[in-house]
């Protein structure tokens, strides 16, 4: 018995929607047939969204948050404390930061981290304009604020050395409990962080 397939279109539509993260072939197809479902209040709006964010996104040039200007509403936003720098492993976390609402810093995106079995080096991240920025002034303390992993702990050493020489105070983010989380459901690894980093 043939396979079916839908239209060559809309097969091109799941092939491009199931390389989003997260998505796989059954939930691009799923997703697809609801917008095409819904032709006329999704599929058509989320088309023109698309062209306009396709048209208008920009890098920031100066940290790499993405925006529709460039400097990015982070780097012009007056209000923003200029001596404390915050380093993150993608833009994701950038606004993961921001939704918390906890912070008024400055940031800086490596657009990822070191790993040398993804054959990711220092010069495929935005390291090189990190410690410019460092070596320009005015920054007083630079938060690595990358993930917990073997991969992000190595960018993390490897920032912290070459920081090493410039006068500024190199931290990181603490790791431990996370709010409303048991102490019998946590793995070694977090509960042992947690009592290092105890206050």
């Amino acid at each position: 018995m043939a396979k079916y397939n839908a239209g060559a279109e809309i097969e091109r539509l799941i092939q491009l929607v199931a390389r989003v993260p997260g998505l796989g072939p059954r939930s691009a197809r799923r997703a697809v047939l609801h917008l095409v479902k819904k032709k006329d209040i999704l599929l058509g709006p989320l088309a023109i969204a698309a062209q306009n964010v396709f048209d208008k996104v920009r890098i920031c040039p100066v940290c790499g948050n993405v925006d529709t200007q460039a400097p990015c509403l982070i780097c012009t936003d007056p209000r923003r404390d200029d001596a404390i720098l915050i380093v993150v492993e993608d833009v994701a976390d950038l606004w993961a930061l921001e939704r918390a609402g906890t912070t008024h810093m400055r940031y800086h995106v490596l657009g990822g981290r070191l790993s040398p079995l993804e054959g990711t080096g220092p010069d495929e991240l935005n390291i090189k304009p990190l410690i410019s920025r460092v070596a320009h002034g005015g920054i007083e303390e630079v938060v690595l604020a990358v993930n917990a992993t073997v991969d992000g702990q190595t960018t993390a050493h490897y920032i912290g050395a070459m920081l090493a020489d410039f006068p500024v105070k190199i931290t990181r983010l603490a790791h431990g409990v996370p709010v409303g989380g048991e102490l019998d459901y946590l793995d070694e690894g977090t509960l042992s962080l947690a009592l290092q980093s105890r206050s």
